[in-house]
C-alpha cells in the first residue's frame, strides 16, 4: 500500500517509521531541517525504552505534488491548518485514495452519512463556506482517534512516550475493506488500529477532555494537575464534560464514560500542558476551531444549552483574537 503522511512531526513521524518498518511505500511531505535530515537518514524513532529505530525507505518531499497519487493520506497537521492544505491534497489522490484525518475534535466531515435529522449538515468552523468538503469530498474520509503522545526530539528523530492506538472507522460505521487494509497494516507496524462502528463515540470522548481542560488551560496558564487539584476550576470543566454529554446525546452518540472517570485520568496525566497552552506560549494560532468553537456550533444546531461551554468559549475566543489583532 502507498501512504503519504502530510505533516511529518511527531505524530506523522511516529506512523512514518512504523509503517515504513513494516513495509509500506511510505512518502512524507515534510520541510525545512526536517526534510534534510529525513532525505539525509531517513526517520529515527527513539522508544519509550530508549532503543532507536531508523526507517531510510521513505521517500520525502517538500510539496504533495512531488509525492504523486498514493492510497491512503495520513492527514497529520493540526485542525486549523486543514482548510489551507485541502486544495494540494489532490495532487496525493486517485480515484480511490482515502484520507485518514488524524485531527483532534471534530472532523469536517461529521454528519457525513450520520443517520438522523441533521444527515448531510455542514458545519462552519471546521469547514468554512464548504472550503475543505469542496476539495476534500467526504467520500474519501476515514476517521481516526489518536490515543499516543509522541514528542519531536530534533529533525528526523521522534521520540515515543506512551500509547499506540490508532482507533479508525469510516462515516458509515460500516467494516470497509480500505479500514480492514489500514488497520492490517498499522497492525503490521505494532500500532493498535481497531475499527470502530462508534467512531463518533471516541471523538466525543476525547473532546470531553480537549473542550474543557485546553481551552481553561489557555486562559489561566495553568497544567492538567493544576487545573484537576483546583476544586473551583475541577467544577467548572465537570460542568463542561456534562454539557458535551449531552450535545453528543442530541447527535446520536453516548460515549460510554463518565465524567468523574473522564475526569480522573485527566488528572492523571501530572503536570502537562495542553497543547493549546503550548500552542499560546510558542505564539501559534489556537486550536479553537474544531475543538471549542464547532462544539458550541453543534450545541446551536441541536438546541442544547451549554451554558458553561459558551462561557469558556467567549473567553478563549476573545483571547484568540486579541493575539491576532496585536
Amino acid at each position: 500500500m502507498k501512504i503519504a503522511i502530510v505533516g511529518a512531526g511527531a505524530i506523522g513521524g511516529y506512523l512514518g517509521v512504523r509503517l515504513a518498518l513494516a513495509g509500506e511505500a511510505v512518502s512524507v511531505i515534510a520541510r525545512g531541517a526536517n526534510l534534510a535530515a529525513i532525505r539525509a537518514g531517513g526517520m529515527k524513532l527513539i522508544s519509550e525504552t530508549g532503543a532507536e529505530e531508523v526507517a531510510t525507505a521513505v521517500t520525502a518531499v517538500e510539496r504533495p505534488e512531488d509525492a504523486g497519487p498514493h492510497d491512503v493520506v495520513l492527514l497529520t497537521v493540526k485542525a486549523h491548518q486543514v482548510a489551507a492544505l485541502a486544495g494540494d491534497l489532490r495532487h496525493l489522490c486517485h480515484d480511490e485514495t482515502a484520507i485518514v484525518t488524524m485531527q483532534n475534535g471534530i472532523p469536517w466531515w461529521y454528519f457525513h452519512k450520520l443517520p438522523g435529522p441533521y444527515e448531510g449538515r455542514r458545519i462552519e468552523a471546521v469547514d468554512p463556506g464548504g472550503a475543505t468538503s469542496a476539495v476534500l469530498p467526504p467520500e474519501r474520509a476515514i476517521g481516526c482517534v489518536i490515543y499516543t503522545a509522541t514528542e519531536i526530539e530534533s529533525p528526523g528523530v521522534i521520540r515515543h512516550v506512551e500509547g499506540t492506538r490508532f482507533s479508525i472507522g469510516e462515516p458509515s460505521g460500516e467494516a470497509s475493506a480500505r479500514c480492514t487494509a489500514l488497520s492490517e497494516a498499522m497492525i503490521a507496524g505494532g500500532l493498535k488500529s481497531p475499527v470502530e462502528a462508534e467512531l463518533r463515540d471516541d471523538i466525543w470522548i476525547k473532546l470531553m477532555g480537549n473542550a474543557s481542560f485546553n481551552p481553561i488551560s489557555a486562559l489561566t496558564r495553568a497544567t492538567m494537575a493544576e487545573i484537576y487539584e483546583h476544586q473551583p476550576t475541577r467544577k467548572v470543566v465537570a460542568q463542561v464534560m456534562e454539557e458535551i454529554l449531552d450535545i453528543a446525546a442530541r447527535v446520536g452518540s453516548k460515549p460510554a464514560i463518565t465524567v468523574e472517570r473522564r475526569l480522573r485520568g485527566a488528572g492523571s496525566v501530572g503536570h502537562h500542558k495542553t497543547s493549546m497552552l503550548q500552542d499560546l506560549e510558542a505564539g501559534k494560532p489556537l486550536e479553537l476551531d474544531a475543538l471549542v468553537t464547532a462544539v458550541v456550533e453543534i450545541a446551536d444546531i441541536t438546541g442544547a444549552p451549554a451554558p458553561t461551554l459558551r462561557v469558556v468559549h467567549a473567553a478563549t475566543d476573545l483571547l484568540a483574537r486579541s493575539r491576532r489583532a496585536r
